[in-house]
This record gives C-alpha cells, sequence and structure tokens, in this order.
C-alpha cells in the first residue's frame, strides 16, 4: 500500500469518493459556529476540521522548528505561507502522521475535531491584493466573438499571460451573500446614452486560485523554475461580474465596478504536493503562435506543468430550492486542457518587472471554459451573450443571473488508482441590489 492509500482513523476520510482523504489534508481558517474562540488554522479530513493550534499546542504535529510552531498558533495562514515549502511540508508530514490509522496520538486528537457543518470558516489569509489573470484561449475566443467576430482573440493573448489588478478588500469567503451591484450600462446596443440602476447581466466565473507563499522583494523577480516554492496552495474562485457594466467601463482601462463588488473563494488550501500525482504537461500551444520568451519557459526538461482538474458549476434557483429540485450542473471543464498557462508561468510573468508578490496575496487563473457546449466557465458564454438562454428544471430559464439564484463551484482530481483530490466548494446566493 502506497502512503496515497493509506487510511485514516477518521473513517469518513477512507470513503469513496471523499474530498478529503489522508492524501489531501486541505488548510483553512475556521471559529466556533457559536462565536466563541478566535479564528485558528484546521485541516480538513473526511467531513471534519481539526484544530492544528491545539494540535501543535499539545506537540502533536511531530518536529516543528520554533518558527513554524509560532505560525501555527497564528489566526491567518500568513505566516506559514511566509515561511516557504519546507515549512509546508512539515506541518502537511505531522498532521498525515496524526490522523494515519492507528496513530498513537488518536485519543487525544478526537478531542480536536470539529464536524465542518459546526463550524464557521473564514478567509484562509488576510489578502493584501489578488490579481486575476486571463489564461484560457476558448473563453478569451468565445467571449471575443460575441463582440468582435472578425478578431475575437487579441494577438497578445499568445505571448503572455493577460492579467488586471482585482480588489482585494471585496474577496470574500464561501457562503457569504452577494449583493447585486449597481453601476451605469449603454441604454441600448450602440447607444452612447447610459442608464444608472441594478446591473441586469450578473454572471459568475469558474476560475482557480493560487495563494502566493514568501514572494519576491521589490525589484527582483521568480524564475518560472522556481515559482512553485511561491505558490502555498489552490483554492476555487468565483470573480462574479456585472456584464453591462463592464462593457460599458473597461475601455480604455479594463474592468472596474464590473468586477470588484465580490469574488467569492473556497476556504480550504490545497496543497501542490497533494496535487503531485495529478500533474501533467502544459497543452501545447496552437500552431503559427511566436515562440515565447525564456522567463515564460523555465529550463526544466518539458517546460512548465500543470495539473488535472476538473471543474463543475451547479446553479439552484429560488424556484427549485421551493420545489425540491436538485441543483443544476451548468458547466464542466479540465484546468489541463482548458488553462493555455500555467500558475508557475503568472507568477513568472507577475514579477519579471520587479513587482513583489506577499506572503497572501491571491492570483486568479480566469475564467476556466472548455471546446464544446456544456464546458463553458460562465453564462456570457453559455447564453452566448443572453441570446439563447438555458432551460431549467421547473420551466424556469436563464440568460442571466437572478436575485436567489445559488452557485456552487467544485473541483476535484480523480483518477483509477489514485485517491481523489477535493477542492471543497465554493458557493455564493444573490441577493437583491441594496435600495438606497
Amino acid at each position: 500500500m502506497t502512503a496515497s492509500h493509506e487510511r485514516s482513523w477518521v473513517q469518513e476520510a477512507n470513503l469513496a469518493g471523499a474530498d478529503f482523504p489522508l492524501a489531501n489534508l486541505p488548510l483553512c481558517v475556521f471559529g466556533e459556529r457559536a462565536g466563541a474562540g478566535d479564528p485558528r488554522i484546521g485541516a480538513g479530513i473526511g467531513a471534519a476540521v481539526l484544530d492544528l493550534r491545539a494540535a501543535g499546542a499539545a506537540g502533536l504535529l511531530g518536529a516543528l522548528d520554533d518558527a513554524t510552531a509560532e505560525a501555527m498558533q497564528a489566526a491567518s495562514l500568513n505566516p506559514l505561507f511566509a515561511l516557504g515549502r519546507p515549512a509546508w511540508r512539515a506541518v502537511r508530514a505531522g498532521v498525515a502522521a496524526l490522523l494515519r490509522e492507528g496513530a498513537s496520538g488518536e485519543r487525544q486528537a478526537r478531542s480536536m475535531l470539529r464536524p465542518m457543518d459546526a463550524v464557521e470558516f473564514a478567509l484562509p489569509a488576510a489578502i493584501g491584493d489578488y490579481t486575476d489573470f486571463f489564461t484560457s484561449y476558448n473563453h478569451a475566443y468565445n467571449a471575443g466573438a460575441l463582440f468582435r467576430p472578425d478578431s475575437p482573440v487579441f494577438p497578445n493573448f499568445h505571448s503572455l499571460p493577460i492579467a488586471y489588478h482585482g480588489r482585494a478588500s471585496s474577496i470574500v469567503v464561501s457562503g457569504t451573500p452577494v449583493v447585486r451591484p449597481k453601476g451605469q450600462a449603454r441604454r441600448g446596443a450602440g447607444s452612447v446614452e447610459t442608464v444608472f440602476g441594478p446591473t441586469r447581466r450578473l454572471d459568475f466565473e469558474m476560475e482557480l486560485g493560487a495563494f502566493i507563499g514568501p514572494g519576491n522583494p521589490l525589484g527582483r523577480s521568480i524564475a518560472a523554475d522556481r515559482a512553485e516554492d511561491h505558490i502555498a496552495g489552490l483554492c476555487l474562485v468565483n470573480d462574479w461580474s456585472a456584464r453591462d457594466v463592464q462593457a460599458w467601463e473597461t475601455q480604455p482601462l479594463g474592468p472596474f465596478l464590473g468586477k470588484n463588488f465580490a469574488t467569492s473563494i473556497s476556504p480550504w488550501v490545497v496543497s501542490l504536493d497533494a496535487l503531485e500525482p495529478y500533474r501533467v504537461a502544459r497543452a501545447p500551444r496552437r500552431a503559427g503562435q511566436p515562440p515565447l520568451h525564456d522567463y515564460l519557459l523555465g529550463t526544466a526538461e518539458g517546460g512548465p506543468s500543470t495539473f488535472e482538474i476538473r471543474t463543475e458549476v451547479q446553479l439552484s434557483t429560488a424556484r427549485m430550492r421551493e420545489q425540491g429540485l436538485a441543483p443544476v450542473v451548468l458547466s464542466r471543464a479540465l484546468f489541463s486542457r482548458d488553462g493555455d498557462w500555467a500558475f508557475s508561468q503568472m507568477v513568472a510573468h507577475h514579477t519579471v518587472n520587479g513587482c513583489n508578490l506577499r506572503p497572501g496575496d491571491l492570483i486568479g487563473s480566469g475564467t476556466i471554459s472548455g471546446p464544446d457546449r456544456g464546458t463553458e466557465g460562465c453564462l456570457l458564454e453559455l447564453t452566448r451573450g443572453g441570446a439563447e438562454p438555458l432551460a431549467l428544471p421547473g420551466g424556469e430559464t436563464r440568460a442571466f443571473l437572478q436575485d436567489g439564484d445559488e452557485l456552487t463551484l467544485t473541483a476535484y482530481c480523480e483518477r483509477p488508482g489514485l485517491p481523489r483530490i477535493g477542492f471543497g466548494r465554493c458557493t455564493g446566493t444573490v441577493l437583491p441590489a441594496l435600495a438606497e
């Protein structure tokens, strides 16, 4: 039996299809549902959270150095992220040893487990900066074709990972409701007159996010080959979008109010070590694309790699919940196939000009969209700009999101002979716009 197939004394972690087996152990920050106690770091196992502050204080996480042991007592993951991969691996190894079937510390650790449905999750880290990339060719093509059918993809897409700076203050943890934003939009197609009010084209975006670890000093860069030493782990991201507001404001400086009102992320940080069995070569470049500059290629044999992560988006409307109908799957995609740039390339490009990344910063992959119907990562693509509304159970349709709609994003790695590595859930329900 390989280490990846070892069993845990937490029996739910051994069930087929469990998101959080012993091979995963994602990190989070949580507090008691009743509000007692301050936030502390936890690890997901089965359907429970292990309190790592308590486990660390009791000496159950193995021989951690002083800095790592101190980081486990923090109220966020920033101090641990700052220490780098050796510290992350030491914590992961200590947690795995404690939760492994037959562990000597089982009796004491059982008192440190909390059911996931009995706790409240917080953001995993204090996020200082957020950068959203634009890395899926299918998304670029599908969205561009709606507005520029003769030239849907700009030439620079093939030369560098395009990105814009997002708003860190409006990043919220899964389960936080999202208030419908207001803004200016065109009165009609081609009009220069505008209307002001709640967005009529609210959308989701299925993304993955990467939390930054140690980062780099201002004026220095991170090489593509070393970029993963600065990626503490991945999470789910729903970068909500007000498409009508975005379309009017985006020229010439890009997204602003159409994007900065809310970004939802999952509470779990899945380590690259957990994802390692699912590492694959980055999707091959398309014919006729220009050669990449060396800083985006690195020196590793085969070039930058990525991970075989499968994504899914589900929608539940208020009426569906009233009628007891199950959520409907809107989209399924595959990150390794549908993302043209690896996270290591995003980090290398982000820092090549000397921009400094700091522990807890977040970068998003951009919308992950596949090549076929039902693999698109947002309603803008799924409904062809609202022209082809989706038929839902119970007779409803959706061109864009309505009040009461609940979006749930999930992702996982799964292959015969390997343990499933899940990302949990990222949910958000749309609330009506504020009256004032």
